[in-house]
């Protein structure tokens, strides 16, 4: 199926500054059944798709799922999940050995998110629960799905984290919320079948797209930030 042609009109009047929304992003982990219009998910994806990319080669392509091939994917990798069953990842998103800061960083998130789901540490089988969650898309009723040539390389990388950026940002000016996933990598075979997704073809990651249920608990938690001066140096002179 095309997609439908999109309409501005779809952004409400209301709709957020650009730091209004940047602010108020956050990775959303349980949505509302509320359906999201495939007029509003292509809006936000043609603008989306003004993001930057080197020589304009625009190294994106999105796949749509909602209804029926959504239940059904999410189904088979949330049950995969569930066994334990690993996958088998087509690139390392996260680094093969853990340092300062990073690995501070990682514990905390993820000890902050389980403190607001009452998950307690060596409470494993929780634990897995959660993680199974994602291949629900968190219940979101967009799934999508992002792909990437093969031969493509780093720079095109890059490209797409600002397209993805862009989704992100745009979708909460439709009053949307999102949540990126890379774990979507490690089923990429799987979902490359029952996507017919060409060999030429990687998985970058899924986003689930929707709106957020305000009563889940998971969706008060706020991650932190490093202060401006952990990670800027403003240089007045050069060696």
């Amino acid at each position: 199926m095309s997609a439908p042609a999109p309409s501005p009109a779809a952004v409400t009047s209301g709709a957020l500054s650009a730091e209004d929304a940047i602010r108020s992003r956050r990775s959303i982990r349980a949505f509302l059944p509320t359906p999201v219009g495939d007029e509003t998910v292509a809006a936000i994806l043609e603008l989306a798709a003004r993001a930057p990319s080197g020589t304009n080669i625009q190294p994106w392509q999105v796949l749509v799922l909602r209804g029926e091939p959504l239940t059904a994917l999410t189904r088979e990798l949330h049950a995969l999940s569930l066994a334990d069953d690993p996958g088998t990842e087509e690139y390392a998103y996260y680094p093969r050995q853990w340092r300062e800061p990073y690995l501070s960083r990682r514990r905390k998130v993820g000890w902050d998110l389980y403190g607001t789901l009452g998950i307690a540490k060596g409470d494993t089988e929780r634990m897995r629960q959660q993680l199974a969650r994602n291949f629900l898309f968190f219940d979101a009723p967009v799934g999508l799905i992002f792909t990437i040539d093969r031969d493509l390389e780093r720079g095109s990388w890059l490209d797409y984290g600002m397209f993805l950026e862009n989704i992100m940002i745009t979708a909460r000016a439709f009053g949307l919320h999102t949540c990126p996933q890379a774990a979507f990598n490690a089923y990429g075979a799987v979902i490359a079948r029952r996507l017919a997704i060409p060999a030429t073809q990687m998985i970058v990651c899924g986003m689930a797209l929707g709106h957020a249920d305000p009563t889940a608990p998971e969706n008060t938690f706020t991650t932190v930030r490093e202060p401006l001066e952990n990670f800027v140096r403003f240089v007045d002179q050069i060696a």
